[in-house]
């Protein structure tokens, strides 16, 4: 039970590390739109950006995301 529990903490971690990476790309690639005059682009990046943090924060601690799994 414990390997289970550590691999879903293990999961959520990297879940979490993943979306903090494309928010981040998508903020930068929403810069370099806007330098470049494509407000409408950045938007779509920064909308992007946006859906990524608020997936992150979704998840929860892993704990929580190993208590859901066992209910």
């Amino acid at each position: 039970m414990s390997n289970m529990m550590r691999d879903s903490q293990i999961m959520a971690q990297t879940k979490d590390e993943n979306l903090g990476y494309m928010s981040d790309m998508a903020l930068e690639l929403a810069q370099m739109a806007d330098d470049s005059g494509l407000a409408t682009l950045a938007y779509l990046f920064r909308m992007a950006a946006l859906e990524a943090s608020t997936a992150n924060s979704v998840l929860g601690e892993p704990d929580d995301l190993a208590r859901q799994m066992t209910h």
